[in-house]
């Protein structure tokens, strides 16, 4: 039979060694909680894009048969060339003939999030979680970098040191 002493000091030890388990799985449970609310924020992103790209592509399949069928060049066989379309794992990242792009993605994504918003002040720290970006310094201030360019050209307002709202 197992003393008494024994048996106390090995209960004391698993607790010991649960207490630790629970600290390290409460601090694991906060990141993830973090982490969701980024896919989230980004989720919403995405969907407003994918939303608006949407729209493009409506506008673009209404257009007449005669501005989207390419000219046929002399020697070919009259045939209808195709063009493929980007697949969900590719972007259309140049802008369509005749258009042109006036802001970078990032400018385009945080005036998309500032619309969202409101009237609602923000942290550069809030801005870059929202749009799905790392946390670290080097991706904030890439944010506060853009947000002040947008403060310089009044789409976006300073309303306090460190804080932006809409313009």
């Amino acid at each position: 039979m197992v003393p008494a002493s024994r048996s106390t000091r090995d209960i004391e030890v698993t607790a010991e060694s649960l207490q630790a388990d629970l600290s390290r799985l409460e601090l694991q449970r906060r990141a993830l909680e973090r982490e969701l609310a980024a896919v989230v924020a980004h989720l919403g992103t995405v969907q407003r894009a994918l939303g608006a790209l949407e729209v493009v592509m409506a506008s673009t399949a209404a257009a007449p048969a005669s501005e989207a069928a390419p000219a046929t060049a002399p020697g070919t066989t009259g045939g209808t060339a195709r063009r493929r379309a980007p697949g969900p794992g590719r972007a259309a990242t140049r802008p369509r003939a005749g258009t042109e792009r006036t802001y970078g993605r990032l400018t385009e994504q945080i005036l998309e999030y500032f619309a969202g918003v409101g009237d609602a002040d923000v942290r550069a720290r809030d801005v870059a979680v929202a749009l799905g970006r790392a946390t670290d310094s080097g991706s904030i201030n890439a944010v506060r970098s853009t947000l002040d360019r947008l403060v310089g050209t009044s789409r976006v307002r300073r309303s306090g040191r460190g804080l932006y709202r809409a313009g």
